[in-house]
């Protein structure tokens, strides 16, 4: 058994998001993380290798520097890496983006067994389509927010977060699975896994590698492949500081009713 857990570099949003005049994000100027949901992913398929002893690879799509992240996660517990990485796929996006990542995760392989596992979706987006659309590509079942995982051999279980509830949902490998934060809590590096995670493979993955599959087309990929067109970005206003009112009596009761009816609230 293998699982293939796809992450992602994202702009640190706590931070002032920088962006370029044909309306995508300036990354080179702003601070990265691994995403925070594709953490939850990560640890998910972590927790099945220390059950079962399966191996876990790690997969992302972004610039050389990303090589870093992958490093981390191998440095958690991951067995392999792979960076896909060239000019030709800057500026993709979703559509384009899954069309890469679906090139390169059939070259690694998905066999009758495996796993392939995504966070729900990544803070400089927030769209929730990269995993599933890589699940449509690999003609794989996909099963999306998931909140519980049990695997059973080839049949996998999931317990789905709904807005009002939950569902659980029952299919067989191999399949997708998206992962959201209440799934589970992230682990850190160990002092050991650092030292492992540089005589662990971390691959390459080019234009030149992927581009004789048949989901690559100069047409499909990059800024050029991609259907998705930014009218603007920009960086939301700060909020002003709020007002505390103290108390428990008439006046302060009035004086909040006063504030919200001068607000039109109520």
């Amino acid at each position: 058994m293998k699982i293939i857990v796809s992450i992602k570099q994202v702009p640190d949003t706590s931070g002032k998001v920088a962006v370029n005049p044909d309306g995508t994000l300036n990354r080179a100027s702003m601070q990265t993380i691994t995403n925070p949901d594709d953490m939850n992913a990560l640890e998910a398929a972590l927790k099945m290798k220390d059950a079962t002893g399966c191996k876990v690879v790690v997969v992302t799509m972004g610039p050389p520097p990303a090589a870093g992240m992958l490093r981390e996660a191998l440095a958690m517990g991951a067995d392999e890496a792979v960076l896909v990485s060239a000019r030709e796929f800057g500026g993709s996006d979703t559509y384009a983006t899954s069309q890469v990542l679906a090139a390169a995760i059939s070259t690694i392989g998905v066999e009758d067994d495996d796993i392939v596992m995504c966070g729900r979706q990544a803070i400089d987006g927030d769209t929730a389509q990269v995993g599933p659309q890589i699940a449509e590509k690999l003609n794989l079942p996909q099963i999306t927010y998931a909140a519980d995982i049990q695997v059973d051999g080839k049949s996998v279980t999931v317990k789905r977060m709904l807005e009002d509830g939950y569902m659980t949902i029952k299919t067989q490998t191999p399949c997708l699975i998206t992962c959201i934060k209440e799934l589970n809590e992230p682990r850190y590096m160990s002092v050991g896994g650092v030292f492992e995670a540089y005589s662990k493979p971390l691959a390459t993955f080019n234009y030149e590698t992927l581009k004789d599959h048949p989901l690559i087309d100069a047409t499909t990929i990059g800024l050029k492949g991609s259907p998705t067109n930014i009218f603007k970005s920009f960086t939301p206003p700060q909020k002003g500081a709020g007002m505390m009112l103290e108390g428990a009596d008439k006046d302060t009761c009035e004086k909040l009713a006063g504030i919200l009816a001068k607000k039109h609230i109520i």
